[in-house]
């Protein structure tokens, strides 16, 4: 038997605005950043559990304190009875009463939330010694049913809905494993298409990741009209007529704004418009879909919960759905969404723009193609080439597309030595507060 002696956080920085990497039409000068977190037991094993959420640099002090508010949840506890358990581990957080009128299962909390779940989930992961993918991928239906709470979402997706889809699954899952660790699973880059990056750098990394072997590159809009016809035009001209060109306006427009913005950049060729309005926005989203069709409305990174996600489907406002590791509630709520996606039968390309979101999100994608939708039929895992030198087990994207990591874990833990160097400090915060 072990213990958790300690939820140790930390708030690290990585000055990513120095160089505009990140930049979109809402988001002028991120600094990718994380608020960290690791699981510590007394356990002779000296493994831990790692887990963050990813902010953009301002506030990341504030989802550190979320995350130092659960310790009560899990120190003191007995680990093997946490992560045995992990549906029941994981309603003891989100239904904690007094924490719940912060959210309730949204914000700030309920990311904090995500964030000692999937450090959990690293930790369990680890000691069976298995990647988190294939550890998930192997569970039954009946033990994936049980990491779910159905509370809210009955109107669409029942138990027994869930149960089903993945008993249909169940029989392919080795050959699908094995087809995964043959080939990879496909990916698309945003590298090239950040808003502040010069004409020649958007020209120059499109042509390098068609030569890198991706068969869809993204852009960023909604910043000036003209700079992006143009923009699309020479990142056409860059990739050749048979390379996806995905736009994100990383929620910069109302309705007919977005409508009347996409019909502009349509004779270009758009694989999808991501994020064209407000995310909780709900109806705008599907008046936006009818009004682009046949471009697709992607969504999702900043869906903030399951019921939101159920809503969004049941409206059909979105064609691509895009889970992110560290919005919600962590491993088992985007489970859930996994499953909802598939009753609904709208393809997942998650969000993995930003630090260590390529490492943890492709652990869902392997396993939604193995134990739950059984294809990657229109389906891309985002790549953006930032950062991966930071983490114990860096992605493996080549050929366009992500090789399964061996490693067991989550792929969630940060190097100790990048930990130290990017921890802001006190002394830090005072000193920009000067500037």
């Amino acid at each position: 038997m072990s213990t958790v002696i300690a939820l140790e956080t930390s708030d690290v920085r990585f000055p990513t605005s120095s160089q505009l990497d990140g930049s979109d039409a809402m988001n002028l000068d991120p600094d990718y950043s994380a608020a960290y977190v690791r699981v510590v037991t007394d356990a002779d094993d000296g493994v831990e559990g790692h887990g963050f959420v990813f902010t953009i640099g301002r506030g990341n002090d504030v989802q550190v304190a979320a995350i130092r508010a659960l310790e009560h949840h899990v120190v003191g506890k007995n680990a093997e009875e946490l992560l045995a358990d992990m549906g029941a581990t994981w309603r003891s957080f989100v239904w904690d009463s007094q924490l719940r009128w912060l959210g309730p299962e949204k914000g700030v909390m309920h990311m904090a939330i995500g964030a000692v779940v999937n450090a959990l989930w690293d930790l369990k992961a680890k000691r069976a010694g298995m990647p988190l993918w294939q550890l998930l991928a192997r569970m039954s239906p009946e033990e994936i049913v049980a990491l779910i709470d159905f509370r809210y979402l009955t109107d669409a997706l029942t138990p027994e809905d869930a149960l089903q889809i993945l008993r249909d699954a169940e029989p392919g899952r080795a050959e699908r494993e094995a087809q995964l660790l043959a080939g990879g699973y496909p990916a698309y880059t945003t590298t090239p298409g950040w808003l502040g990056y010069s004409d020649e750098k958007l020209v120059r990394l499109a042509k390098e990741a068609v030569a890198d072997g991706f068969s869809m590159i993204k852009l960023k809009v909604g910043g000036d009209l003209e700079d992006d016809i143009r923009r699309m035009r020479l990142a056409r001209e860059a990739v050749g007529p048979d390379i996806l060109i995905g736009t994100d306006a990383n929620q910069r427009w109302g309705v007919d704004e977005a409508i009347a913005w996409m019909k502009q950049l349509e004779p270009f060729g758009v694989a999808w418009i991501e994020e064209p309005t407000s995310p909780d926005d709900i109806l705008a989203h599907a008046a936006i879909a009818r009004g682009v069709a046949p471009i697709p409305v992607a969504t999702g990174e900043h869906v903030q919960n399951r019921i939101v996600f159920k809503q969004m489907l049941q409206a059909g406002s979105m064609s691509v759905l895009q889970i992110d590791a560290t919005r919600v509630a962590g491993v088992n709520e985007n489970i859930a969404i996994l499953l909802l996606a598939a009753k609904f039968g709208v393809p997942v390309c998650p969000h993995a723009g930003g630090v260590g979101l390529c490492e943890a999100v492709q652990h869902l994608s392997m396993f939604d193609f193995i134990a739950v939708s059984g294809t990657t039929e229109g389906r891309r895992i985002e790549f953006v080439d930032h950062l991966h030198e930071h983490f114990v087990t860096p992605t493996d994207v080549r050929e366009g597309a992500y090789w399964p990591p061996a490693t067991p874990g989550a792929g969630t833990e940060m190097l100790a030595a990048s930990r130290s160097e990017f921890e802001y400090t006190e002394t830090q915060a005072a000193e920009r507060l000067h500037v």
